[in-house]
């Protein structure tokens, strides 16, 4: 765990198991990792990119969560992204065109840990290049990928997850909503 941080810290690019799909990451403050990412997914730059938050604490930190939000949270049984408006601290290369991000509360007990340590959110963007298949199992992730990456977590390397993605639902402060992926 301590190499995996020490990675992150200083700028460097990761493989690692999700509460869903196997995801590429990096400390979602810094922006020459979050533009490296880019880069490697081959992804073009005004497609914003989803951050891990491992505590109710951090996720406030980052964004105002209207009460509706919570309730989602709390109810969901598949992992749940949501979409706030007006984040702060967080590069704008990140947010989408509206200025808007997708945060994911993690349960998942490894990705905890790791945002836990780093003491910073943690990008998450499927471990697969531009247009391709989503990664279930470490094994499906492309090995011209695994290169391009500075570390492959070697934690759950063959289990498959249960779940192809998170639901994306949009929360506006005046509690409207909009489901954009189930």
């Amino acid at each position: 765990m301590e190499h995996i941080i020490e990675i992150l810290k200083s700028g460097g690019t990761i493989l690692y198991p999700t509460d869903t799909i196997w995801g590429i990451g990096c400390d979602a403050t810094n922006i020459e990792a979050v533009n490296k990412i880019f880069d490697i997914k081959k992804r073009e730059k005004n497609k914003s990119m989803i951050i891990l938050v491992e505590s109710e604490k951090r996720l406030q930190d980052l964004v105002n969560v209207p009460e509706m939000a919570w309730e989602i949270i709390d109810l969901s049984e598949k992992p749940v992204t949501i979409v706030y408006e007006n984040p702060k601290g967080l590069p704008k290369e990140l947010l989408a065109e509206d200025g808007s991000i997708g945060i994911r509360l993690v349960k998942n007990e490894f990705c905890k840990k790791l945002i836990t340590k780093l003491n910073k959110p943690l990008v998450s963007t499927s471990a697969n290049f531009s247009g391709e298949k989503s990664p279930l199992k470490f094994s499906d992730i492309s090995p011209e990928m695994i290169k391009l990456v500075d570390y492959a977590v070697e934690e759950d390397r063959e289990k498959v997850s249960k779940y192809s993605g998170s639901s994306v639902i949009k929360i506006w402060s005046d509690n409207r909503i909009k489901v954009l992926r189930e």
